[in-house]
């Protein structure tokens, strides 16, 4: 195929036709090669070209086959791997740890084109057939595994994937800065054994002489023996995200080992933001994945706009934090506009902007002003468990996107549907912004994200209090009134997080009742690698406080808890009928309006009921066919009230 069509080569063909003698990079990914800057490889790969390095890609190679990372030769200096925009493991199964049916960064969404933990398993391939190579590990699971950390597939605590996958360096978080400085040192001549200088990276070592003002974690052999020394060493890590005040970790090792994280990368100001997204992306997948069907992923970003990075929401059982950072960094308006002109441009556009945003929509700005010479506080959350006093609460440069964004030709709606932090929206003293959401970028539904009624697993959560969602949902059906809208509110809820018991999930099935709303899915809570949350559920202690907290492990009473948030599925009935009586809520099963089921039909009938049955001379028939009847029609009017929720 020819490399005219302005994608990165992918066969030896394509780069001898390039007239490139010797790659630079190679770049390994477990995803299909898609040249969009919502893929991590895109943005890597463009920005190494644009500097000046040739790079090619090895897109899904066959693990099984060690001549499958060998196809474009030998790199000048070194290969780059990532599993691809989703941790492997996530990508690969339920948080029931069943197998997932599709893979959407796969052509046709074929899945299992990728291994179990594919960083691993890729960089020990390379090893094994470039014994010398520099390996350099980046992406998101190699990012929330650079130190030692929980694996809740396996139930087992791991040492730093630096190790496992035998890779010479780690590029955590964004790594544009960091790869541009690693890129430019092994050219300059300096072995990657001495690249310990370089922020955003982790290497390994066994001296750590020359380090000074670091912060020494507990070892790898007391975390193994202690949990309560790793909820010690995640609480410095979470501490320590910050590129203003952060320090260097230090995490011994068995046989005088050390790995060390160097502080993060600075954010990128808005004019790299604008670079990064302004590189020559061909915006979608390879030419060579038509015959299969494309890559699914593509549909839902193609018509997308990334306005931001970094998140200040502080939720414990996101990785976003750990990964991006607390720090918002924006594109300018400029840049986004350009971008949204080329995408009205497409022959597929049919008037609608899926979606303007980024983790969260609302964050256009940092959350106080003395971040970018401070850093952000390693103490307090900005959000949570109350909003800081200095919090900077500003919806206006976002409103004026919009604004530019719908009055482009061609554009018939612009969405909001990445996420909007309902209680940062609530703080905002002007309700235009809330108004204008309402009135021009709702979809029929705006999905939030409250996950939990309960206040006690909202602390552990790092989630505003209930009452703030309360105040939101009413103002937005209040404002949804006055504009003459008929729109639905849409919540993410979240059943077994640390901290939830039978009683809260009891609590949050009233509410659910209260409401008249069945969520069409549930979310179990995922042990992710390098969440606060995934510390809690295996340390069972709060890092913050190092308080016990209660975590639900239990499969069968998992399976209790998130059957309440479902109480109308006929299929949960006994499963919610099991939790109510563990849970001492008996009076929730009955015939009253309050109640979640009705009592189940037993062989015999009360007498009461069955001499309403012989003064209204119903033919007669065995009391088990009546009850059996009876039974089927209830299940029958339950499937009716389910589908009106749904």
């Amino acid at each position: 195929m020819s490399v005219s069509n302005g994608f990165l080569p992918m066969t030896m063909e394509e780069v001898r036709e390039l007239g490139i003698k010797q790659l630079d990079f190679i770049y390994v990914t477990g995803d299909a090669y898609v040249d969009h800057p919502s893929f991590g490889h895109a943005i890597i790969t463009r920005l190494l070209q644009a500097h000046g390095y040739h790079v090619g890609i090895i897109a899904q190679p066959d693990w099984k086959q060690d001549d499958s990372i060998a196809v474009l030769g030998t790199p000048r200096l070194g290969f780059l791997v990532s599993s691809g925009n989703m941790d492997s493991m996530v990508n690969h199964y339920y948080v029931s740890k069943k197998h997932r049916e599709t893979d959407a960064y796969t052509p046709g969404g074929v899945p299992y084109k990728r291994p179990d933990h594919a960083t691993v398993v890729y960089s020990n391939l390379i090893r094994r057939s470039f014994k010398n190579i520099p390996i350099i590990i980046g992406g998101i699971e190699a990012s929330l595994r650079r130190m030692a950390h929980y694996d809740y597939w396996s139930d087992a605590f791991k040492r730093s994937i630096l190790l496992d996958s035998q890779a010479d360096l780690i590029s955590y978080g964004m790594g544009e800065k960091s790869i541009i400085e690693i890129a430019d040192a092994l050219n300059s001549g300096l072995s990657v054994k001495d690249l310990s200088f370089i922020a955003g990276t982790v290497y390994k070592t066994k001296d750590i002489s020359g380090l000074y003002d670091y912060e020494l974690l507990p070892s790898y052999d007391a975390m193994t023996a202690d949990k309560l020394q790793y909820a010690k060493s995640f609480k410095i890590q979470y501490d320590n995200t910050d590129p203003f005040n952060g320090k260097t970790l230090v995490e011994p090792y068995p046989n005088g080992v050390y790995i060390v994280q160097n502080v993060p990368s600075k954010p990128l100001s808005v004019q790299e933001m604008d670079d990064v997204y302004a590189l020559p992306y061909q915006r979608t997948y390879h030419p060579s994945y038509e015959a299969q069907g494309g890559v699914p992923a593509i549909s839902e970003i193609k018509f997308s706009l990334i306005s931001n990075r970094g998140c200040f929401g502080g939720c414990n059982f996101c990785a976003l934090t750990f990964h991006q950072g607390r720090t918002i960094q924006v594109r300018s308006h400029e840049s986004i506009l350009a971008e949204a002109n080329s995408i009205v441009q497409d022959p597929d556009f049919k008037g609608y902007i899926h979606d303007v945003g980024g983790p969260t929509a609302n964050f256009r700005q940092p959350s106080c002003q003395k971040q970018m010479q401070a850093g952000v506080c390693k103490h307090r959350q900005c959000l949570s468990p109350k909003p800081c006093p200095n919090l900077a609460v500003d919806h206006s440069d976002y409103l004026s996107l919009l604004r530019k964004l719908r009055a482009l030709p061609n554009v018939k709606k612009v969405f909001v549907r990445s996420g909007i932090r309902f209680d940062y929206l609530m703080l905002d003293q002007d309700d235009t912004f809330f108004r204008e959401l309402v009135e021009h970028h709702i979809s029929g539904q705006l999905k939030v994200a409250p996950e939990h009624i309960c206040n006690a697993v909202l602390s552990k959560m790092g989630k505003p209090e209930n009452a703030v969602y309360e105040a939101f949902t009413e103002k937005y059906h209040r404002l949804n009134q006055k504009l003459g809208k008929n729109q639905f509110l849409v919540p993410y809820l979240m059943s077994s997080h640390p901290g939830s018991t039978l009683k809260e999930a009891v609590a949050l099935a009233e509410y659910l009742r209260d409401i008249g709303y069945t969520p069409e899915q549930v979310q179990d809570f995922y042990p992710t690698p390098s969440t606060m949350s995934t510390v809690m559920y295996y340390t069972e202690v709060d890092p913050v406080t190092m308080k016990p907290v209660y975590v639900c492990k239990n499969p069968h009473e998992k399976a209790m808890q998130r059957a309440l948030i479902q109480y109308r599925n006929p299929k949960n009935y006994e499963l919610v009928r099991e939790a109510l009586k563990l849970a001492k809520r008996e009076d929730l099963i009955g015939y009253d309006k309050k109640c979640l089921i009705k009592p189940r039909k037993t062989a015999v009938e009360p007498a009461n009921r069955q001499n309403q049955q012989n003064k209204k001379k119903t033919p007669s028939k065995s009391v088990k066919q009546t009850a059996t009847k009876k039974k089927t029609i209830r299940n029958i009017h339950k499937h009716k009230q389910l589908t009106r929720g749904h």
